[in-house]
């Protein structure tokens, strides 16, 4: 670890969660320098869900590679390139009914953000945009302006601007219907509230606390959006590519957004891959004038169309994903009602769901109590107060029963401890994880 304390910058996160040297990972698994197996209940923050080396898609990988592939070729049109769009455009578009031109920027979900962000603001001609409390859409200038996580906004060092924030489903209590606030503020030509150009959303809000709106909330966001003349984004990154239960997180509400954004899961592979599905109507760009070395990664174009092939050629994916989020929402449930005392909730939805634990301290034990059991899982929210499930969508049923075990046995032994069991009765001294004490 000598060499990470002394020259590796301050900035790293996940590292000081889970202090070891990985070395190697298969399926839902991952394994340390050591040997030592841990189950991914993290999977690349949503980058993995069709799981590490997933041998279908590494077949295609190095049968690319090994006959001298193109590796990088800037936008110039590839084989890659061809085949990816043609399935993308059979499996996934036109089996939903679904009319768009598939931008590639530059191989990060904020590339895509900033470049929905700009085609709005473009076609429209204003530069307000309307986001959402507890949004996050990435750290470069554009994107945090849109994100309401006071820590990431706080290290951009200067103000940011193009962006009126309002309350997103359920932000203001079951009471308050927030669209119809949004409306009303944008309808008041005294609100405050210059004219936007378009709204961006996540309709399931993963760094911000696996908030989920309804499909009735998402409907109505998309009406006023046209009341209003503005374009809707719906940023999936993270939601998106099977992670809801369906394709596109989106699906459900039976909505048509005018721009989407991927990235995360799409390469299938974990390789550096995202895009923009923008209308026909609205890609008005001019040559180049969104671009980046690094668009248009050959070989992620390998691994997406072999994700695609295998994954979605047919609904048997897409329904074993909605069975296994059923499962996880009755454990979450079941969990709760045990050891939550009217405290914990559960939040999500699909294979993207986890636990409220009211603070921040509380869930971070929890996960660490997991971590030392060989489960890792991260925390998100305001105030990193939710237990947050990512684990790969492939997961076999028992690794998947296996995992949710470790975490309400965290559950339980962290619970305890809060309620001042005697130490001797507790799985750990201490929720600070000594590497050496990892078992395997």
């Amino acid at each position: 670890m000598k060499i990470f304390d002394e020259i590796e910058s301050e900035v790293q996160s996940y590292a000081r969660n889970f202090p070891r040297v990985f070395d190697k990972a298969q399926g839902e698994f991952i394994y340390d320098a050591d040997g030592n197996q841990y189950l991914d209940f993290l999977a690349g923050a949503g980058s993995l869900n069709y799981g590490h080396n997933n041998p279908k898609l590494k077949e295609k990988l190095l049968e690319y590679i090994e006959r001298d592939g193109i590796s990088h070729s800037l936008d110039l049109h590839t084989e890659a390139k061809k085949d990816f769009l043609e399935t993308f455009h059979e499996k996934i578009l036109k089996p939903r009914d679904l009319d768009y031109m598939v931008m590639f920027t530059g191989p990060t979900g904020t590339n895509s953000v900033e470049a929905a962000l700009k085609a709005a603001r473009n076609y429209r001609g204003r530069t307000n945009i309307i986001s959402f409390t507890n949004g996050f859409h990435g750290v470069s200038m554009g994107s945090l302006a849109c994100t309401g996580n006071s820590h990431h906004r706080g290290a951009a060092g200067v103000t940011l601007t193009g962006s009126s924030r309002m309350p997103y489903d359920g932000y203001m209590g079951e009471d308050l219907n927030t669209i119809e606030y949004m409306d009303k503020m944008l309808s008041d030509s005294s609100s405050g509230i210059d004219k936007p150009a378009a709204a961006i959303v996540e309709c399931i809000q993963g760094e911000g606390g696996i908030n989920a709106c309804s499909a009735e909330w998402l409907q109505a966001l998309e009406k006023v959006c046209r009341k209003h003349d503005m374009l809707l984004i719906v940023d999936d990154i993270q939601a998106g590519n099977g992670r809801s239960g369906n394709f596109f997180s989106f699906e459900e509400a039976g909505i048509k957004p005018d721009i989407v954004t991927l990235s995360k899961s799409l390469s299938g592979y974990g390789l550096p891959f995202a895009l923009v599905l923008i209308k026909p109507e609205y890609d008005q760009w001019k040559p180049g004038e969104h671009n980046g070395t690094f668009r248009g990664n050959n070989m992620a174009f390998v691994t997406a169309k072999a994700a695609i092939d295998t994954y979605w050629s047919d609904d048997t994916f897409e329904k074993e994903v909605q069975e296994k989020g059923r499962y996880i929402e009755e454990r979450l449930n079941t969990i709760v009602e045990k050891y939550g005392e009217g405290n914990f909730t559960t939040r999500g939805r699909g294979m993207f769901q986890g636990i409220n634990c009211v603070n921040g301290d509380l869930a971070g034990q929890i996960s660490q109590a997991a971590y030392r059991q060989g489960l890792i899982i991260e925390t998100s929210g305001a105030d990193d107060q939710v237990i947050k499930l990512l684990c790969p969508l492939i997961i076999s049923k028992e690794n998947l029963k296996k995992g949710i075990d470790i975490l309400e046995e965290a559950v339980r032994l962290v619970c305890r401890r809060a309620d001042s069991i005697p130490e001797e009765s507790c799985y750990f001294d201490d929720v600070v994880v000594e590497t050496e004490e990892v078992s395997k």
